[in-house]
């Protein structure tokens, strides 16, 4: 197996979620320290425009969204599963809405003063503005949630949360699913990096024994590598042979199409290539970058939005 190359930042949730995974299953791995911001001009030309963090690189295959990159460990390491029987949809769904509910609600909490103060201690201002302004335009000029919402609606979260776990030491059950690991790093955040605002979680403190245990599966072995190197390991490299795949054409767009992919919420570059594969969960571009040579740039179907370019 080529190796695996995480392109992240230490204080990214969603890098979290995949670090903890990729301890969960034992797999080494290649750490490439990215930008918190733009520009990532190295990612970028693995990419072809999507920023989000954190993106999986095995060889010229690059995979996009935590979601996908789970499946892709899945497949790799397939035990301890993250989808096991038989609570695989439930912990699919409930990864779902952690991803995409639970964690807005809890940056909303997370980044009022004190924790801004947390995040960014010691940084100028300058910085601090850089950050904001960068994030603004990652929501494509969409406000954000109010303190006010993001309180009343993490504290339910989490109330919700630790009922799961009244009867088993995990939500699913007896041991961690994808929707611990999904549910974990918006709580992560608020405690590890926004220490003056945790005070939330005290009034569920099934929860404080679940990030305990969560915390402590660890990241497993891995070893720092510079993002430049990662661009080279995809110049040497083939991508993956996507072209025995079976074909679900939902769009009525061909393989071989001119085409961009586009999260359909936050993160709103458009990634422009040629559509080698679409299978019932995800899709693939081609891409030709001066540095990187020949990629394959995977997403999920679920949460992008896929045109064809009009000529």
């Amino acid at each position: 197996m080529s190796q695996l190359i995480l392109h992240h930042y230490p204080t990214s949730p969603f890098a979290e979620k995949i670090r903890l995974i990729l301890g969960y299953k034992k797999l080494a791995w290649q750490s490439v320290i990215i930008p918190m911001i733009m520009p990532k001009p190295d990612l970028t030309s693995l990419t072809g425009g999507y920023r989000r963090t954190p993106v999986l690189q095995i060889g010229a295959d690059i995979y996009c969204d935590t979601a996908l990159i789970a499946d892709v460990l899945e497949k790799l390491a397939p035990a301890p599963s993250l989808y096991p029987s038989p609570v695989n949809g439930a912990s699919r769904i409930v990864a779902q809405w952690a991803d995409s509910q639970v964690f807005p609600a809890a940056m909303a909490y997370n980044f009022q003063p004190a924790g801004v103060a947390d995040v960014f201690a010691g940084a100028p201002e300058a910085v601090v503005q850089a950050f904001v302004a960068d994030r603004a335009a990652m929501r494509g000029g969409a406000p954000r949630m109010s303190l006010g919402e993001g309180t009343s609606t993490y504290k339910s979260q989490l109330r919700r949360l630790s009922d799961m776990l009244t009867e088993h030491p995990y939500l699913m059950g007896e041991v961690p699913t994808i929707a611990d690991f999904s549910a974990y790093h918006p709580m992560w955040f608020t405690l590890e990096r926004t220490p003056s605002v945790a005070g939330i979680l005290d009034a569920t403190p099934l929860l404080k024994d679940w990030m305990a245990r969560m915390k402590a599966i660890g990241h497993g072995q891995h070893d720092k590598m510079k993002s430049d190197q990662a661009v080279e390991v995809a110049k040497n490299a083939t991508p993956e042979d996507v072209s025995q795949l079976a074909f679900v054409d939902d769009h009525g767009i061909a393989l071989g199409s001119e085409v961009t992919i586009t999260a359909d919420n936050f993160g709103l570059e458009p990634t422009p290539g040629i559509l080698v594969a679409a299978t019932k969960t995800r899709l693939t571009l081609r891409r030709e970058d001066e540095r990187a040579g020949t990629v394959h740039v995977h997403f999920p179907r679920n949460g992008f939005i896929l045109k064809k370019v009009k000529s």
